[in-house]
């Protein structure tokens, strides 16, 4: 797989970054990471699809090539970021047709994206999104700060730096989030997801502490927008997955006719599980 990579120096005063394939004619698929990973962190299911379609990956602020850009500005507005790139940067593809596709965190902004945009894409998957309950998003706004949050609290906590790849990955491998990844997407999120930093070895592109204010914030109006969704969307999460994420997808499936929900053997990563059978049902839905 050929990727060539792209920026944008966006509204917001600093520059998105990501990776393209050569243009050749065939169907765009535009990508979102999720939380803390980047866009090649996925790369054994986006070879598989890159068979089918052209590339277009964007690493969102402060993942990733992409700049910190200072305090984090956001979901929705890092939605729209990730909108003004793509509009900026899809001319050379020409008139294919154009789908989407986001896991996670880069579930919810493409599910934001579609519902505010609703003639970009043809066709969406959403992998794991992150859909917050009404009611968790409702107590966020009120208490904010007051409520625990174990997510971030640990994320700040966690190892960012080793001496090198080969250590990352032995350290990294079976543990937490990347517990079950194929090893050839824990290389890749190693490889792809961390930086050279003289005399410390490698580092992780995404702080923790970026990951953390995404975990203590949420979009503004989700399922408001979700609600609008007129593009045919299909959203696929694991048997094993956080229960928020199911309660979520069926919520949604009972609301939005538009909306199709399948279940799949894995986790929230159940793309990094099994990239092949991943690959194989968002080119099912989308072709």
């Amino acid at each position: 797989m050929t990727l060539l990579p792209w920026s944008h120096s966006c509204s917001a005063g600093f520059t998105l970054r990501g990776w393209h394939s050569p243009p050749s004619g065939k169907p765009l698929l535009h990508f979102i990471h999720g939380n803390g990973f980047c866009g090649r962190t996925y790369e054994p299911m986006l070879a598989l699809l890159a068979e089918d379609f052209d590339l277009w990956l964007c690493d969102m602020q402060g993942h990733g090539d992409s700049d910190h850009g200072g305090p984090f500005l956001g979901w929705n507005r890092n939605a729209e970021l990730a909108v003004e790139a793509f509009v900026a940067g899809k001319v050379i593809f020409g008139d294919v047709p154009r789908y989407a596709l986001g896991h996670s965190f880069g579930g919810v902004l493409t599910s934001l994206i579609v519902a505010a945009h609703p003639k970009m894409f043809t066709r969406v998957v959403l992998l794991d999104p992150v859909l917050f309950p009404e009611q968790e998003m409702v107590k966020r706004r009120l208490l904010g700060w007051l409520l625990p949050n174990p997510l971030a609290d640990g994320t700040r906590k966690r190892r960012a730096q080793w001496e090198d790849r080969q250590a990352a990955f032995a350290k990294l491998q079976g543990r937490g989030i990347f517990q079950g990844w194929e090893d050839a997407a824990l290389r890749a999120h190693v490889e792809h997801a961390l930086r050279d930093e003289p005399g410390q070895g490698v580092v992780l592109k995404c702080s923790p502490d970026r990951e953390a204010e995404i975990f203590e914030s949420a979009p503004r109006g989700l399922w408001r927008s979700l609600n609008r969704i007129k593009t045919p969307v299909r959203l696929i999460h694991g048997d094993k997955t956080y229960p928020f994420v199911k309660q979520s997808a069926a919520r949604l499936l009972a609301r939005n006719v538009h909306v199709t929900v399948e279940e799949v053997p894995g986790g929230h990563c159940f793309m990094q599980e099994n990239p092949q059978g991943a690959a194989q049902r968002v080119l099912a839905f989308l072709l």
